[in-house]
């Protein structure tokens, strides 16, 4: 069980890697941060990209928007995260970084959203493993995975819509599975 001080630690130690991933280059992150993944997408203005994470710990999502503005909404309670329905988010104009706590119950919903300011925004996100991050307890295996839990950290999937001429927040391009 997480008492209300080990939340509060573990909000400071994700608060601080934010921090510090805001501040660092692509190629200059801490060492105990262990690249897992890299997503690169298209999305429409007032759309969203969904992504679902699996993999269990302290993870950290860092979305660089390559040409517009994305922006990147993160909840441990729904799969499709909004600038409505949130728990974590970051909407910069810049580097958009959140620290997912090892605590957050899996699957994880990540959202990235396209700023209206832009027609398109081109997004990388890289996800990264915080091996600092305090581990959550074990689990029990979800299904089409092995007794002891371990079976692919990593799926993707990709579906896509046709863009379509009017476009608003509950419209999404891509699904990813991580």
């Amino acid at each position: 069980m997480v008492t209300g001080l080990s939340r509060a630690l573990l909000a400071l130690l994700a608060s601080q890697a934010v921090t510090l991933a805001l501040g660092l280059a692509d190629d200059d992150v801490p060492e105990q941060w262990l690249l897992l993944h890299v997503v690169q997408g298209q999305i429409g203005a007032g759309n969203y990209s969904y992504l679902r994470l699996n993999h269990e710990g302290g993870v950290v999502l860092s979305v660089h928007s390559l040409r517009g503005d994305a922006d990147l909404y993160v909840s441990g309670s729904t799969l499709r995260p909004s600038f409505d329905d949130y728990e974590l988010q970051s909407a910069t104009c810049g580097r958009d970084v959140v620290a997912v706590p090892a605590h957050f119950r899996r699957p994880v919903g990540v959202g990235i959203y396209g700023h209206p300011s832009h027609d398109t925004s081109d997004f990388e996100m890289k996800v990264y493993l915080d091996r600092t991050a305090e581990p959550r307890p074990p689990r029990q295996a979800a299904p089409g995975e092995n007794a002891d839990g371990s079976g692919p950290d990593i799926r993707i999937r990709k579906f896509s819509d046709k863009p379509k001429k009017k476009l608003s927040h509950k419209k999404y391009t891509n699904t990813f599975i991580f």
